[in-house]
């Protein structure tokens, strides 16, 4: 049965590590199409400078109302001290501050851009709708606050930058001070040695709740 999880393990690992190489091509690609379009795109926010103004207000008009409904439902907590959001979770790309209903937030509507999740480790506190754009690619999110021991900061951070797919802040309106969150899971864990961690990893980093599996977790914001 040993050999059969760790099987697994491995042929996740492979998946992840594959995904990560495509999305390193994908950005390659990416910036040679953006050097080439640039001339094209700077004559076209020239022309259309008017209707883009026009475009971003209304933008900002929606968001608005989308973000009322984001989210709504509650947690049911596990027997695996994971708690899961049963209700629903808005995927709408909005622009503005979105009002969550959990914290650190599980999902929801969010910014079209997400933060950067392969294996990304923040010094400072990051905007929760950029953070749950990262939670819809796969991403596990590793959060703490002021109570969580330097120690267990640091062991943390250490794991993170080891695991594509995955990021860490500091949080410090959380309730615990350490937590996890998936898109539309969350539990909390004593320590970095928690062996509630590395089960949490392993189950979420890419997993089945995935909204967008194979969504890529560079590119995005870095701060």
């Amino acid at each position: 049965m040993g050999s059969a999880k760790n099987t697994g393990t491995a042929a996740r690992k492979a998946r992840i590590e594959e995904m990560r190489r495509a999305e390193q091509s994908r950005e390659r690609r990416t910036r040679i199409v953006k050097i080439a379009a640039s001339a094209v795109v700077v004559a076209g926010l020239v022309v259309g400078g008017v209707a883009v103004v026009h475009a971003q207000s209304g933008k900002k008009d929606s968001s608005a109302s989308d973000s009322k409904n984001s989210a709504s439902g509650h947690f049911v907590a596990g027997a695996d001290g994971v708690n899961t959001w049963k209700g629903t979770l808005g995927r709408t790309h909005v622009t503005g501050t979105v009002s969550y209903p959990m914290h650190p937030p599980v999902g929801g509507n969010h910014n079209p851009v997400w933060l950067n999740c392969n294996g990304d480790v923040y010094a400072k506190s990051v905007k929760d709708e950029n953070a749950v754009h990262a939670l819809e690619h796969g991403a596990v999110w590793v959060t703490y606050n002021k109570k969580a021991s330097a120690a267990d900061v640091k062991a943390l951070a250490t794991k993170v930058k080891s695991t594509p797919y995955s990021l860490m802040s500091p949080y410090d309106s959380q309730k615990d001070p350490i937590m996890l969150s998936a898109w539309g899971h969350q539990r909390t864990v004593k320590s970095a040695s928690d062996p509630a961690v590395n089960s949490f990893f392993e189950k979420f980093v890419q997993g089945s709740q995935t909204p967008e599996p194979g969504a890529a977790c560079t590119g995005g914001l870095s701060q």
